[in-house]
């Protein structure tokens, strides 16, 4: 019941929050990255979130995978990257009323996962993100999991990194949906783990991807089960 009432009061001050930022970003338009870290900084404040962090985040990748169950997720890893995430969003997203303008104020990338033009689209929106010097973030899994398992990876985040020949930082996120869960409208304090993979080069006649998904894999299971 408790988890419930904070559920709802983060869904009031999360939608105001919002009203104020995307205000703010397209007043000043130069400096949507430090008005997006002071919203998260607040986030994590009143969601009353712990953070512990194993191994190390290279700043230098220019491409961070991992795994999502919870818009937590998001807040946590714009938290932690001293850097400007350029994040990869469905465009149902970016297509929401009002909302929508999260994706749209911060310059965030959109893609129609149901055109193949999309694909076009979505890399010459890469490369120009990267060109001002801000890293990607992608889901691999493509939507939210229960928080129980990893869902089977996309070929769209290799297909990009193939392309594009760039330098992967992989995380795990442990315990974020339980904190929040969006869909139960469910909220409690608690620690979010986050665990820093080696960082590998994206090559197309490797199978790294592969063996990407099969240590995250190995890795989350490895935490929830301990």
């Amino acid at each position: 019941m408790l988890s419930r009432i904070r559920g709802f009061i983060v869904l009031i001050q999360f939608s105001i929050t919002v009203a104020i930022v995307i205000a703010l970003m397209y007043t000043f338009r130069n400096h949507t990255h430090k008005i997006i870290k002071a919203w998260m900084k607040i986030q994590m404040t009143l969601l009353g979130i712990t953070l512990e962090e194993k191994g190390k985040l290279d700043e230098s990748c220019d491409l961070v995978l991992m795994n999502h169950q919870s818009l937590l997720d998001i807040i946590v890893m714009e938290h932690i990257h001293p850097r400007d995430l350029a994040w990869i969003a469905k465009k149902e997203i970016t297509n929401l009323f009002f909302f929508g303008h999260i994706i749209k104020a911060p310059r965030m990338i959109s893609v129609d996962r149901e055109n193949k033009a999309g694909i076009i689209h979505l890399l010459k929106e890469v490369k120009d993100r990267l060109s001002k010097d801000r890293p990607i973030a992608m889901f691999p899994e493509g939507t939210r999991s229960d928080g129980t398992k990893l869902l089977k990876f996309k070929s769209g985040a290799a297909m990009v990194a193939n392309k594009l020949n760039l330098k992967v930082q992989p995380a795990i996120i442990i315990n974020t949906r339980t904190i929040l869960d969006s869909k139960k409208l469910t909220a409690t304090p608690g620690v979010v783990k986050v665990i820093y993979l080696d960082p590998i080069q994206a090559e197309k006649n490797t199978d790294w991807f592969e063996t990407l998904e099969k240590n995250m894999n190995e890795v989350f299971e490895k935490e929830i089960n301990s």
